[in-house]
């Protein structure tokens, strides 16, 4: 039997199609290993957001066709249509193929290197994937983008906004949490942008919180413009949707985020924060009527929200007093986490066309002092869960043998001192917190 290896690049999103890939490659007679160097067929599902995920394939590549001769690599993902990235790698790739070439079932296997002007369609995402854990799963809602910000390829790479029935991710949950999934995630480009008929994201995820069972609902990327009154509603009185929100601010100068296009203030981000806080910190999640639910969830902690976000420094023409209000609205917010990147110009896009003025020198410093506010930020807000009683997902063992997991805030736990129970992986627990860190807690079984 021939075997795949499937290399995957980037987002959430990219996971998913490469779950979906993997279903397909094993009904056309193949088996994975887990040993590149040794597959009959690699695929490299590519990532063109940042620079630094464009420039681990030029490397990649040719050392996986060096070391593995025989093997025949396909290149898929966002960086497929990109015309530099197909002469860099011609030589050493043997089939350029969008995901959406998957559909039905089917899986292209010509010699010939071309690239493909297929559209993403639903067909794609109708594919049964085979998911990576046993019990959390990626369920994708949609594809593509219509926001266009300056700085972001996806609308490019991915194409507009493509969404599923809401029939066929409610059936897909359903059956995940039937067969014993505890966690949920809902993907997308924009999922809050989600529209079905007269169905949209709020009223799409009452649809899936009716679903019977002991599982938590996430959902990812939110853009700030989507999240409505009617959104945050649904959320603050659902059973099963996590606390947890991952809202982009990107920048936090007026000026800055109009060349970003991300068609909100300053102010909107503020407020519609403190909005988000009040009301879900305000009600506490309607349990279901399982046995000893109340019973049992009587002593844990309710958990304030927990807001995350992506922020960019140095982007084009980004001054010094520009990048400082950025910081201010870091200190103001007081993020849980957040994703701090330097930024990257990528070809195609509004920005690339603007000046990179920010040296990478100063990109770092602004970088660094980001961080320093995140970490005690941070820290500030862990230090609320010494000595409560929370519900966790035990996800895994680290490489001391040491289990973890994640709080329904997204919050990351680690065993302390309690002997290692495998049996616990994939399971809810009600753990103490007994000690933080600025992104992390330590645990004992409560």
């Amino acid at each position: 039997m021939k075997t795949y290896h499937i290399i995957t690049i980037g987002c959430q999103m990219n996971k998913s199609d490469s779950e979906r890939l993997a279903s397909i490659l094993e009904k056309n007679g193949y088996r994975k290993t887990d040993n590149k160097y040794k597959a009959d067929l690699i695929t490299v599902n590519t990532c063109g957001v940042r620079q630094m995920a464009e420039d681990r394939i030029y490397g990649l590549i040719p050392e996986i066709k060096r070391k593995n001769k025989k093997a025949k690599i396909i290149l898929t993902g966002c960086l497929v249509n990109r015309k530099d990235v197909r002469r860099r790698l011609e030589k050493y790739v043997d089939i350029w193929m969008m995901i959406t070439e998957m559909t039905n079932d089917k899986f292209p296997m010509t010699n010939q290197c071309q690239i493909s002007n297929v559209k993403y369609q639903n067909d794609y995402l109708k594919i049964v994937p085979k998911y990576e854990s046993k019990f959390s799963a990626y369920v994708p809602i949609g594809n593509g983008c219509d926001n266009f910000c300056s700085y972001c390829v996806v609308p490019y790479a991915r194409g507009r906004e493509v969404y599923r029935l809401a029939k066929d991710i409610v059936d897909e949950a359903k059956n995940l949490v039937n067969r014993g999934y505890k966690e949920i995630i809902l993907i997308a480009q924009n999922v809050n942008s989600y529209k079905s008929g007269k169905i949209d994201f709020a009223d799409l995820l009452k649809q899936l919180d009716n679903i019977k069972g002991d599982f938590w609902l996430r959902f990812i990327t939110s853009h700030p413009k989507d999240m409505s009154d009617k959104l945050i509603k649904t959320i603050a009185g659902s059973k099963n949707i996590c606390r947890h929100i991952h809202l982009p601010v990107q920048a936090g100068d007026d000026k800055v985020l109009n060349k970003m296009n991300r068609q909100y203030a300053r102010i909107d981000y503020i407020k519609l924060v403190k909005k988000v806080r009040q009301d879900l910190n305000d009600q506490f999640p309607i349990f279901n009527d399982q046995k000893n639910t109340k019973l049992k969830i009587q002593n844990l902690w309710k958990q304030p929200v927990a807001i995350t976000t992506d922020i960019i420094v140095g982007f084009p023409g980004e001054t010094k007093k520009q990048f400082d209000n950025s910081a201010k609205l870091m200190k103001e917010v007081k993020f849980d986490l957040a994703y701090i990147v330097r930024y990257s110009p990528r070809p195609g896009t509004a920005a690339f066309k603007m000046a990179d003025n920010v040296t990478k020198l100063e990109k770092k410093r602004r970088e660094e002092k980001l961080m320093e506010i995140l970490r005690k930020t941070a820290l500030d807000n862990n230090k609320k869960y010494i000595g409560k009683i929370v519900k966790v997902l035990v996800e895994g063992k680290d490489k001391r043998g040491k289990l973890f997991g994640s709080t329904e805030t997204a919050k990351v736990v680690k065993i302390s001192n309690a002997p290692c129970n495998d049996k616990l992986i994939g399971e809810f627990a009600d753990v103490k917190i007994i000690k933080v860190m600025d992104f992390g807690l330590e645990w004992e079984i409560a």
